[in-house]
């Protein structure tokens, strides 16, 4: 089977550039598009990012703004890994993730340089499995077989992203209690002087 042949060698080979390749200069939103098709495995012409996703991937804020009309290397990371992760979940989990990923000090080459290194043993690991997976009377159980294995990474994937979400929410909420704690102090203070 080419088809099978040709995507499994796509899985083995085919990676986002390295943070240094990507290109040091801004780019305009066609050169984002074109630059996006190379970034990640596409079979279907329908996939692909277009301007208008990007847009609304800015609005809600899981993109920075570009600067002027021109994007950087800090976009097409965040591009790369919305692209990805957009096939296999929602953009409030892509946020909450990327947001992790990127909390504190963190540079977003760091984020990217783990993302694109769990992408290729992610792709490896499809790239193996698919080598028994070959014939033409198993495409039914190849086809199930990923599906299945699909469906248990999402399962686990689902339950880190809970945690993470409840992790951020007790977060969230221990900073609001300490708000009043702090004016509350800040008011005896001033009552002793």
């Amino acid at each position: 089977m080419y088809d099978l042949t040709e995507l499994r060698e796509q899985l083995r080979r085919q990676r986002p550039v390295p943070w240094d390749q990507l290109p040091d200069f801004a780019l305009y939103m066609d050169q984002v598009l074109s630059y996006m098709d190379r970034q990640v495995i596409r079979f279907d012409g329908d996939d692909g990012l277009t301007a208008a996703m990007v847009n609304n991937y800015t609005k809600s804020g899981l993109v920075p703004r570009a600067e002027g009309k021109k994007y950087s290397r800090d976009h097409l990371a965040y591009l790369t890994a919305i692209c990805v992760l957009k096939r296999v979940m929602s953009t409030k989990d892509m946020d909450l993730l990327i947001r992790e990923e990127l909390q504190g000090d963190r540079p977003v080459s760091d984020g990217y340089a783990a993302f694109c290194a769990s992408l290729g043993k992610a792709l490896n690991n499809v790239a193996a499995e698919m080598e028994d997976r070959t014939g033409e009377d198993e495409l039914a159980d190849a086809a199930i077989h990923f599906a299945l294995m699909s469906y248990a990474a999402g399962v686990a994937s689902s339950r880190y992203v809970t945690l993470l979400r409840q992790r951020k929410e007790a977060r969230e909420a221990a900073e609001a209690a300490e708000v009043p704690r702090a004016r509350e102090r800040t008011k005896k203070e001033k009552e002793r002087d």
